[in-house]
């Protein structure tokens, strides 16, 4: 079998990545190595090292594989940087002990699919790369967090005794940025059964801890709002569409949340999550957008950002806002007027099935805006 190594890859490596995403995660699903920086074939031979020295182990079951640290693995990691590790392996946390059970699973692979995707859109999202929120005692008065921030649940629940309300969420985390206050879902491939009143304790629970009293410096007057991730845009069709007693998907539209954005697990979600947290990188895109547009008008009855020549609303939905598009579509209907949505390319079909026949659609070149405007690699 061969012994165990005694040292750990550089933290700065793609191996020492892996091994704290798998840490943080408590499994990371195999299917989303693919994300991770460097070539194919590098990662590969990343994964076989690390399984060779056996610092990870593959484990298979009920049709889900996904990474997991091996008791040497834990026992390096934790001699090593004690500060970084102790909370992940101390008692039975689900990074310590991770259940075996697929909806269980199915949530370790969903929060790590969110940390990954923070992770490429440059949101500091490790624990010691950010300020320290949700810990029991709260920071003094006036203190000021470092932003953009993504927190996972694991993290929100070490706030206290109060997060015995929030229980049964289905949020993988809450994202902190200059403009608002974000809880995160991903529904995956899946259909998320939402958990309505537990859902609206969490944005009850943030407005109370984090706009008054943690944070009020930098949120007393800003929103709570949400985003969810899925694979593929399906899901956003779903959540757009008629009311599922099922899923509740009605709680998307509800009005619970004013801005409830669909952005997807690959690549291009990368892309979008980075404009919605970089403000000067989404007002380079509106202003390239406005250009030869109207101003808005406070008269117009729908909800819109800019107008065209002739009058007719224009709305900036390349963010996935379901709420906000559904707002356009209804007023457009309701005043039997017409509409445009600028939205990316890749995002055409999807929209244009889930809205009505009043609304037009103009494509932003995702590849053009990637090159030019936002220089993500």
């Amino acid at each position: 079998m061969g012994a165990p190594t005694s040292s750990l890859p550089a933290p700065d490596t793609l191996p020492g990545l892996l091994l704290t995403l798998t840490a943080l995660a408590g499994e990371f699903p195999t299917s989303l190595v693919h994300r991770l920086p460097g070539s194919d074939s590098y990662k590969e031979a990343a994964v076989k090292r690390l399984k060779r020295e056996k610092l990870l182990r593959t484990y298979y079951h009920d049709g889900l594989r996904g990474l997991r640290l091996t008791a040497t693995a834990k026992r390096l990691l934790l001699s090593a940087r004690p500060d970084l590790f102790s909370g992940i392996f101390s008692g039975s946390t689900v990074t310590n002990t991770p259940k075996y059970t697929v909806p269980h699973r199915l949530r370790l692979h969903r929060m790590a699919e969110v940390l990954v995707t923070m992770m490429q859109a440059r949101v500091p999202s490790f624990p010691w790369e950010k300020s320290a929120v949700f810990q029991p005692e709260p920071p003094p008065a006036g203190f000021c967090a470092s932003l953009p921030a993504y927190y996972s649940s694991r993290e929100v629940k070490e706030i206290g005794p109060q997060s015995s309300k929030i229980r049964g969420s289905r949020a993988t985390g809450v994202l902190l940025t200059e403009s608002g206050i974000f809880v995160v879902y991903n529904t995956a491939a899946s259909k998320t059964k939402w958990e309505y009143k537990a859902e609206l304790r969490m944005k009850a629970l943030l407005q109370i801890e984090i706009c008054q009293r943690r944070l009020s410096a930098q949120y007393a007057d800003l929103p709570v709002n949400a985003v969810v991730f899925g694979q593929g845009l399906e899901p956003l069709e779903h959540l757009m569409g008629p009311g599922d007693r099922a899923s509740r998907n009605y709680f998307v539209l509800d009005g619970s949340f004013d801005h409830f954005y669909y952005l997807t697990s690959d690549h291009h979600g990368e892309v979008m999550l980075r404009l919605l947290w970089d403000n000067s990188l989404k007002s380079d895109l509106d202003t390239i957008l406005s250009e030869d547009l109207l101003p808005w008008d406070r008269q117009c009855p729908v909800e819109h950002d800019a107008l065209d020549a002739a009058g007719t609303p224009v709305l900036f939905g390349y963010l996935g806002d379901m709420p906000r598009i559904r707002r356009f579509d209804t007023a457009l209907e309701l005043h039997e007027r017409s509409g445009i949505l600028i939205c990316f390319d890749f995002q055409e079909a999807a929209l244009r099935r889930s809205c009505g026949r009043r609304v037009q659609f103009q494509c932003i070149d995702f590849d053009a805006f990637e090159g030019s405007v936002c220089h993500i690699t």
